[in-house]
């Protein structure tokens, strides 16, 4: 397995940082993958897919690269820089634009495990590269940027929240397959049999995206030492599906407030909503109230946060109008919006 030695000095100078450039990597991964993890990626696939494999279709070259930079158990490096805290996308690509076609190529070679073909033997390939993000970034993450950002945003509330209940080592182990907390500063990032990197006066941030299952991680060892793990968010949060507000529930309850009941499936903070719905507090804590003197919601306090969740007469009434819905055939087809 392939882990690294954290000291303490390290991890608790650790924080989270929001990446359009990751997310943008995630979303091509899904495209190049092709499979869903839940109904709103299915549907994010189905309006993507066929313009994605149009634009491979016509520059073989890049199609080859992308096979082969998203190796069995390596992505290309160069494909991946090491995200950096409050940087743009256009700055995050200029920097794949950038990167020394040598070192692009040798990178290929160890996400290959083998030989480079013929056809990437070329000082082109970070251009090319960096061209296909944009046209991922352009056609399918910047108009739904401002939702995935929020998503990305209450994510990050719950795993600060999690730190403090349980400390770094119950969200560590909770990240990503393969990702836990060994114990004696180590940190296991993956499954994978690599020689182990020492952390020690390095940075080390926690990067979340929605459109992965899985994640990956990224260094870069000039001038100071950075470290990331890139990590799916929680998946109540990035299943755009699930929010789905059922239209009779929200001529019953008004849309924000059934929006706010449907999110509640999974426990959430008062944060959370505001990170996911884009309401305000104060409209979120208002929603609350009612819910709470209607019965439909309960809290609970999990250390210094308070969760909300449906209570059984809510999921009652939520799954009664979803199947009212499903078998009269209409829903508002509409996600949580502010």
């Amino acid at each position: 397995m392939g882990w690294w030695q954290v000291n303490a000095d390290t991890l608790a100078r650790s924080r989270f940082v929001l990446s359009p450039l990751a997310e943008t990597f995630a979303c091509l991964k899904l495209l190049h993958a092709e499979v869903a993890a839940h109904p709103g990626e299915r549907a994010w696939l189905d309006a993507h897919l066929p313009g994605y494999r149009r634009r491979l279709a016509d520059d073989p070259v890049t199609a080859l690269l992308v096979r082969s930079g998203l190796g069995r158990k390596w992505i290309a490096d160069f494909l991946t820089p090491t995200p950096r805290e409050g940087e743009t996308f256009e700055e995050g690509v200029a920097r794949i634009r950038s990167a020394r076609p040598d070192e692009a190529r040798a990178h290929l070679r160890l996400s290959l495990a083998g030989p480079l073909p013929a056809a990437l033997d070329r000082d082109d390939l970070p251009r090319r590269a960096a061209a296909l993000l944009e046209y991922v970034w352009t056609r399918t993450v910047r108009p739904d940027w401002d939702r995935r950002r929020r998503v990305l945003e209450a994510d990050v509330v719950a795993r600060i929240a999690q730190v403090g209940r349980g400390g770094w080592a119950a969200v560590l182990d909770a990240l990503r397959p393969g990702t836990r907390w060994l114990g004696d500063s180590r940190l296991q990032i993956n499954l994978h049999e690599y020689p182990p990197r020492r952390l020690s006066g390095a940075e080390l941030i926690l990067v979340p995206v929605t459109a992965q299952r899985h994640g990956w991680v990224s260094w870069e060892d000039e001038d100071a030492a950075r470290y990331a793990v890139v990590y799916p968010c929680a998946g109540a949060l990035a299943d755009d599906g699930a929010r789905a507000v059922p239209a009779a529930l929200g001529a019953l309850l008004g849309p924000a407030r059934a929006g706010v009941l449907v999110l509640l499936g999974s426990p959430m903070s008062p944060s959370q909503l505001v990170g996911v719905t884009g309401q305000g507090l104060g409209s979120v804590g208002r929603h609350l109230r009612v819910l709470l003197d209607a019965g439909l919601v309960e809290r609970r306090r999990a250390g210094r946060s308070v969760l909300y969740s449906r209570t059984a007469a809510g999921e009652v009434l939520v799954e009664t109008v979803r199947g009212g819905c499903e078998a009269g055939g209409t829903a508002s087809g509409a996600s949580i919006r502010p």
